[in-house]
């Protein structure tokens, strides 16, 4: 089992300064795991009243008969998944306005590998990772791509269950890097776009103070796993571009991939 640690979330604070619409039918904000959650989920978290944050956890297939309620249309809630595409997963958030999250999956390799071995990280089986000058910033990043012999999956894996397999189920799909360059021109007439399409995604009508919601939401001091809020071990850099190796790999790996996503 995974443990995630780092910086306290004190958003709901924020939340609260913003006069609040009740959902008026649940969202699930799913991506693949380092895809960018917590920004997307802390921007639409502005956008909801706290009690209706489902925050017990993310939403995955082993806990999800523990999270039913989220997608209660009686009672709706903002919650964020890693969520496998499944004939269960289908028939539990068939009520619930459903925005994809994905990630080029070049960043996605640097984003996973520091992430495995920073502090926040914590999982039993290959904490080793973390042991410094074991592993070259290269190794641990082709076993991003090609996973970790049964303890890890692989780049294909995640993103063909987490991701290109609700292809085409009626899901919003969003970018991260999208999503990034949208926060950054909140105030041109592109990332206004992006925005009114996010909130009639998720049925959300859009307030005159949408842009200081999103700006307070995409504040990457409040995310617990934003790249500088993360902590490496001694003498361990990664680059800030995927090398051409390894992109190599990734495109050897999972063939048409990019494409896909929209990523050329």
């Amino acid at each position: 089992m995974a443990i995630i640690k780092g910086i306290e979330d004190t958003l709901d604070e924020a939340v609260g300064r913003f006069a609040q619409r009740p959902l008026r039918r649940p969202v699930l904000v799913n991506s693949i795991p380092k895809g960018g959650t917590h920004l997307l989920r802390n921007i639409l978290r502005m956008f909801v009243p706290v009690d209706q944050h489902h925050d017990r956890d993310f939403v995955q297939i082993p806990n999800m008969h523990l999270h039913l309620d989220a997608f209660d249309p009686r009672a709706p809630k903002l919650a964020a998944a890693h969520l496998l595409f499944s004939d269960q997963s289908l028939a539990n958030i068939r009520y619930a306005r459903h925005i994809l999250l994905v990630r080029d999956p070049y960043d996605w390799v640097l984003a996973r590998a520091r992430f495995f071995v920073s502090e926040e990280f914590d999982q039993e089986n290959i904490r080793h990772l973390k042991t410094p000058g074991l592993y070259s910033a290269e190794a641990l990043m082709n076993m991003m791509i090609f996973g970790v012999h049964q303890k890890s999956p692989a780049l294909i894996d995640i993103f063909t269950h987490n991701a290109a397999a609700w292809l085409g189920t009626g899901v919003h799909l969003v970018r991260y890097e999208d999503l990034v360059r949208a926060v950054s021109r909140v105030d041109q007439p592109d990332g206004e776009a992006f925005f009114l399409a996010l909130l009639a995604a998720a049925d959300i009508d859009r307030p005159d103070d949408w842009k200081e919601r999103v700006v307070t939401g995409a504040d990457r001091k409040r995310s617990r796993t934003a790249r500088e809020n993360l902590r490496l071990p001694a003498g361990l850099a990664f680059p800030d571009v995927l090398p051409d190796a390894q992109k190599a790999l990734v495109d050897f790996h999972a063939p048409g991939l990019r494409a896909l996503l929209g990523y050329t």
